[in-house]
């Protein structure tokens, strides 16, 4: 994101001023930690926001069993020492088959029929990361630096229906103002950027508009 605020900021048709930066998902806990330490963000919105760091932990809606992870960290151990034999190093589906999507309750189908059918399905998708990605996923942890980005302004919409909507509410907890949690009703997770997005983009739109407000163009990245 870095490189994307300094290109934007090289624009001459960019007001280098007025960049906001907007995470969905994933990338809205990776968004924060950015903006944190780039000033040059000066409003951050997120929709759906997921520490994947924490959903690792302790799974999207904080009730993993513990030996989850335990088996997880094995396996990752298990792999570096694969791969220092001079084997091919493991790797992990992140796409399960529909009946196991099934049986993981909402979030889990809901996420399978955005991610694995012709809906939300991207040619360039990735299915699986190896093994040894996963001791660096456990360690990050995407907002207990949140109360730095003050006083820059943060909107954090959630739905309310969301199994990950409790990372939204402890991030803003934990924020300093100026800040503000949206709720958008009857909304799963997967909601917020498939079937209420008009829904988002109302919060989105005026929170980017009264925050990077000048006399030139803003972009958000």
């Amino acid at each position: 994101m870095r490189t994307d605020v300094s290109y934007l900021s090289s624009r001459p048709e960019i007001g280098s001023d007025r960049i906001g930066a907007l995470g969905i998902c994933a990338s809205g806990g990776y968004v924060i930690p950015a903006a944190v330490t780039d000033h040059r963000i000066r409003a951050v919105a997120t929709a759906g926001a997921v520490d994947l760091g924490l959903y690792f932990r302790v799974g999207p809606d904080g009730t993993q069993d513990p030996a989850a992870l335990q088996a997880l960290l094995d396996a990752a151990a298990a792999a570096r020492t694969t791969e220092a034999a001079g084997e091919p190093l493991p790797t992990m589906s992140v796409r399960p088959t529909e009946e196991e999507a099934r049986a993981g309750g909402r979030y889990s189908y809901e996420a399978w029929e955005y991610y694995s059918t012709d809906r939300g399905r991207h040619p360039r998708q990735a299915d699986e990361f190896t093994f040894s990605s996963v001791d660096k996923i456990m360690n990050f942890d995407a907002f207990h630096l949140i109360g730095l980005l003050a006083p820059r302004p943060l909107l954090m919409v959630a739905g309310n229906e969301a199994a990950t909507a409790w990372m939204s509410e402890e991030a803003v907890k934990k924020a300093n103002e100026p800040k503000r949690q949206h709720w958008i009703e009857g909304a799963s997770h997967v909601d917020l950027y498939d079937r209420y997005v008009p829904q988002v983009t109302t919060e989105l739109l005026p929170f980017f508009t009264q925050n990077l407000a000048a006399q030139t163009a803003h972009a958000t990245v």
